[in-house]
Parts: structure tokens; C-alpha cells; sequence
């Protein structure tokens, strides 16, 4: 096991976001996250990136356990994420937001980084060869020079990943990465997610609220449901669990014969 959830429990004054809830994720698999709105899905992943302190229980990254992650230490633990929301430095360049990755591995000196001397030339260096190699990877590198904010709203969530990538993490959050993209761009989406797993190792977290991607890219699927975990298998076991479609997807009615209506 990569990562882990111990008995977590997150509540915000009366209202409980997580509930007791456990997670193995295991090393290299696409691990999907799902349930209805305000069923806790970014609060975990808030606590998996040490956002939020859980009330109760711990976090496993690597073998050590943490009852609060902490984020300044969260790219050297391996983890790198994306948001709901973009997080994109507009007025920068993609290329130049791709490299901003990087900041936690700089060691040089401020004067150093002003002056481009030495090893902040070499660490920017650096920075801009392993930016570039993400980009032709994702596809991105005919808009390397553009600013982020020019870019349409699914390039832009394709830089975020690729911001997200240079970091080299062991393990990737992604929370809705796919939200507000049409389908052709959630198809691309999900492809570069999987190429991404299987071209560098990544384990992946996903959040993501379209089911029929879910089902197609996830290796497993945890559900939960007012902060508790409901179900937890693989998308073939959680299509046919009767929790989960009261909970979540929901069922087609059928008639006194049998046959769908």
C-alpha cells in the first residue's frame, strides 16, 4: 500500500464530512473517488494534501503515518495535485507555469535566482528541459509560448495536470480534472491521465463525477456517501452494488414483466 486512510473523521462544526472512513490505495492504480455533492469526495482528498487536519485518525504516505500531512513537506512526500478550480498563473506563459512545478527542488540562493548564476542556471536549466518534456507528452508544446489565460478551458486544464506532472510525483491527486469539459476533451483527458500511469508509474487519485469515464478508467472505486465509505471495489463490483445505485447512480425502473420501461 502507497497511501492510506486510517478511521478519518473531518467535521466542520455540527456537520460531519468524513466519517470514520478507510482507503488502501495500492502502488501504480488508478484509484476513483466518487458519491453524490457534499458527499465528502474533496474533503478527502483535502486531507490526503494536509489541507484540512482531521478530527480523528491518520494518513499513510509512504510508510509513514501522519495525523496531519504537511504541506509545506508535500511535493518531497511525492504528492502533487490539481484543483476544482483552475490554479493557473494567467499572465505567465504555459511553459513558465509548467517550470513554477519545480519550486520545491530549488536549492540555490535568492541572489543566485536573481542573478542566474551557477546552480540557479542550472537548476532553471533543468527546469525548463523536464517543463518541456511534460508538455510534448500532454500534447501541449504548440502552446508552450502563450499565456495560460489565453488558452480554452480544457487546455487550460491540461496545463494544470502538466504543472501538476513535472513535479515527478509518486502519487497524483486529481480533483475533477474533467469538470465542464466537452466530451471529446474528457475522452483526451482520460487517456492522458492513463498514459500518465502507465508511462511514469504514477498511482492516481481521481475525483471525478462522470461515471461512464469512472468506470472506463478507474482500477478501483471507493463511494462514499454523507462522508461515509459505502462501497469500495472494483467498477465492475460497485456498478452492482444495490448500495450504490440507492445512493448514487440510481436504477431504471422496470415493469411488471421485467422489461426496462
Amino acid at each position: 500500500m502507497l497511501l492510506g486512510l486510517e478511521g478519518v473523521r473531518l467535521s466542520f462544526g455540527g456537520v460531519t464530512a468524513l466519517d470514520n472512513v478507510d482507503l488502501a490505495v495500492r502502488r501504480g492504480e488508478i484509484r476513483a473517488i466518487i458519491g453524490p455533492n457534499g458527499a465528502g469526495k474533496s474533503s478527502l482528498i483535502n486531507v490526503i494534501s494536509g489541507v484540512y487536519r482531521p478530527d480523528r485518525g491518520h494518513v499513510l504516505i509512504g510508510g509513514h503515518r501522519y495525523r496531519a500531512v504537511p504541506t509545506d513537506r508535500l511535493a518531497r512526500l511525492g504528492v502533487a495535485r490539481t484543483f476544482q478550480n483552475l490554479a493557473l498563473f494567467k499572465g505567465l506563459s504555459v511553459l513558465d507555469n509548467v517550470v513554477a512545478g519545480r519550486a520545491h527542488t530549488v536549492r540555490s540562493t535568492f541572489l543566485g535566482q536573481i542573478a542566474r548564476v551557477g546552480a540557479a542556471r542550472r537548476e532553471e536549466a533543468d527546469a525548463r528541459d523536464r517543463a518541456r518534456r511534460i508538455l510534448a507528452f500532454l500534447d501541449l508544446e504548440h502552446v508552450a509560448g502563450r499565456l495560460a489565460g489565453t488558452l480554452p478551458y480544457g487546455l487550460q486544464k491540461r496545463v494544470e495536470l502538466a504543472r501538476a506532472l513535472v513535479a515527478e510525483p509518486e502519487i497524483l491527486l486529481l480533483d475533477e480534472p474533467m469538470a465542464g469539459m466537452t466530451a471529446t476533451e474528457k475522452q483526451e483527458m482520460a487517456g492522458f491521465v492513463r498514459a500518465t500511469r502507465d508511462a511514469y508509474g504514477t498511482t492516481v487519485i481521481l475525483i471525478e463525477h462522470d461515471i461512464g469515464v469512472v468506470m472506463e478508467l478507474s482500477d478501483r472505486i471507493a463511494v462514499l456517501d454523507y462522508g461515509r465509505k459505502i462501497a469500495d471495489g472494483t467498477p465492475e463490483e460497485v456498478r452492482a452494488d444495490q448500495r450504490v445505485i440507492d445512493a448514487y447512480l440510481g436504477v431504471v425502473p422496470e415493469n411488471e414483466d421485467g422489461a426496462g420501461i
